[in-house]
C-alpha cells in the first residue's frame, strides 16, 4: 500500500517551482485528494518540508518538484530527526483514539504506561501476558490494542471481538490469551480502528510496544528488560 502511494506521490509531483507551505498543501490536496494530509511544516534542512500523511512522513522540496521518503539523520548528534516526529505523530493518534478504545491493565502504583498491539493466537503475545504480573508490579501499566495478522474474518479477529464484546474483557482476554473458550459474540467494537492504527504504525509482527512519548520497542521484552527502555524513553 505505501510502496503504491508513494509511487502516485512522486509521479504527482512534477509541478511548479516556488512553491510555499500552502501551495504544497494545495498541490498535494489536488494530486492525491483522498490522502489524509496532516500537516506542511519546514524541516530543519533548508529548502525541503516535512508532510505528516496519517502517521508517516515523506518530505517534499520547497519547490513541490521532488518527493522522498526516508530517514532524516542528523550525523553530528547521530540523531533519527524522522523517529522524533514520528513518536510525535504516534503519540497523537493513541491519544486520539482514547483509552476507552483499549483494554487496560493497570498497576496499584503507576510509574509507566505502554500501548501493545497484540494477537491473541501470537505465541510471544502470550508470553508476554503471561507474565503480566511482572508488569504491573514494575509500575507498568498495560493499555492493549488488537493486531489480528491474519486480517479481518480470521479466527484471531473473531476472538478479538468476541473479547471486546465480553462482560469482563480484561478476564476475557486472559482465557483467550490461555487458549480456553470464550463466548463468540460480536458488538460494536474497535478492532478495525486498532488494525487501520496499526498499519499506519507500519506494525509488521506481534508484540509491538509503543511508549508513552510514541517510541516503539518490537517484540517482547521482558519487564525489567521494559522497564530500564522507558526509563531511557523519558529521559
Amino acid at each position: 500500500m505505501k510502496k503504491l502511494l508513494l509511487s502516485a506521490m512522486l509521479a504527482a509531483f512534477a509541478m511548479h517551482a516556488n512553491a510555499d507551505e500552502k501551495s504544497i498543501r494545495e498541490q498535494l490536496g489536488k494530486a492525491m485528494p483522498n490522502i489524509p494530509i496532516e500537516s506542511v511544516k519546514p524541516s530543519v534542512v533548508k529548502g525541503i518540508y516535512e508532510v505528516n500523511i496519517g502517521s508517516d512522513l515523506v518530505y517534499v522540496s520547497d519547490d513541490g518538484k521532488y518527493l522522498f521518503q526516508g530517514r532524516l539523520i542528523d550525523t553530528q548528534t547521530r540523531t533519527d530527526l524522522t523517529e522524533e516526529k514520528l513518536s510525535g505523530v504516534r503519540k497523537v493518534a493513541l491519544e486520539k483514539l482514547g483509552e476507552n478504545k483499549m483494554i487496560i491493565f493497570k498497576p496499584k502504583i503507576h510509574s509507566h504506561t505502554v500501548y501493545i498491539f497484540t494477537d491473541i493466537d501470537c505465541g510471544y503475545c502470550r508470553k508476554l501476558h503471561s507474565e503480566l504480573d511482572t508488569y504491573l508490579a514494575e509500575g507498568i501499566q498495560i493499555n492493549y490494542l488488537f493486531y489480528p495478522r491474519a486480517g479481518q474474518g480470521s479466527d484471531s479477529y473473531n476472538k478479538a471481538v468476541a473479547v471486546w464484546c465480553a462482560k469482563d474483557r480484561n478476564a476475557a482476554l486472559t482465557s483467550a490469551k490461555k487458549d480456553q473458550k470464550i463466548e463468540m459474540k460480536t458488538c460494536d467494537n474497535p478492532v478495525d480502528e486498532h488494525m487501520a492504527l496499526a498499519a499506519n504504525f507500519d506494525v509488521k509482527g506481534t508484540p509491538m510496544i509503543v511508549s508513552e512519548k510514541g517510541t516503539v520497542f518490537p517484540g517482547y521484552l521482558p519487564a525489567k528488560e521494559l522497564l530500564e527502555h522507558l526509563k531511557a524513553d523519558k529521559k
